[in-house]
């Protein structure tokens, strides 16, 4: 088996065509949680706050939310919708009787769940260049960290989903291990100023660090060329090791 761009492509158009028949109801949910921690948290909140890592509040919210908008687009998309896709509606057995091999399969879903994580991503981006949040144009080099942040979830993600017998386990992975990230990755407070530096070693390993520090450096601009390149490093190597595993589990789970 080997992967086929075209018929990749053709997977991500499906499930184009399928989103943009109910992309109201599901943008909804997602994208305003994000929205409402920048108006509850940075505006609320951050009356009482001076400054945090040299800015306002709600300016040191607002990349690191962008981050976390593009991570809950590509993780409910490789979650609950490739299980649903795989074991009820069984969509994947139908595009198994064309050319299409497993490796499309998870091509194309690796590819649509970062265009999701685009989607919210950048909505929510916008919402923040509105509010005057976003330095332009050295801000827009957010719209890249946005893909990879995709790309780093979408493999987190589907290698975690092909591995699971019922759906009822999401619900720790979502709880157990999004929300801590959300809480815990430089998003609320600088780690640097809190965490001693052995514990900031450990935090190393969160994945939502990564994007998150990447954000920050593009709204500010400048940053440490050494850390932008461990980040980049992180992100892209964490998702190709986990994409092959999650290579193997497809190709298990749809031909067997």
């Amino acid at each position: 088996m080997s992967l086929s761009i075209r018929h990749a492509a053709a997977v991500w158009r499906r499930n184009a065509a399928m989103y943009s028949r109910t992309w109201k109801l599901n943008i909804l949910p997602n994208f305003f949680e994000p929205v409402f921690y920048l108006m509850s948290v940075g505006i609320g909140v951050g009356a009482y706050i001076q400054k945090m890592g040299g800015m306002s509040y709600v300016e040191f919210l607002a990349p690191g939310l962008c981050c976390v908008s593009a991570m809950n687009g590509a993780s409910f998309e490789v979650t609950y919708n490739v299980f649903v896709r795989m074991n009820f509606e069984k969509a994947y057995d139908a595009m198994l009787t064309t050319p299409v091999e497993p490796d499309d399969v998870l091509a194309g879903e690796v590819a649509w769940a970062m265009t999701r994580s685009v989607i919210y991503g950048g909505c929510f981006y916008v919402i923040v260049t509105a509010f005057g949040l976003a330095p332009l144009p050295g801000s827009l080099l957010v719209v890249p960290v946005m893909i990879l942040t995709g790309f780093l979830f979408a493999a987190i993600g589907i290698t975690f989903s092909l591995r699971l017998a019922t759906i009822d386990y999401f619900s720790f992975y979502f709880t157990l291990f999004l929300t801590p990230l959300f809480l815990f990755s430089d998003v609320f407070f600088p780690l640097g100023e809190r965490l001693s530096p052995a514990w900031q070693k450990v935090a190393e390993v969160l994945p939502l660090l990564h994007p998150v520090r990447l954000a920050r450096a593009a709204f500010r601009g400048g940053g440490s060329p050494a850390l932008i390149a461990w980040d980049l490093a992180y992100i892209v190597g964490v998702s190709l090791l986990l994409l092959a595993f999650a290579r193997r589990a497809v190709r298990r789970r749809l031909t067997t």
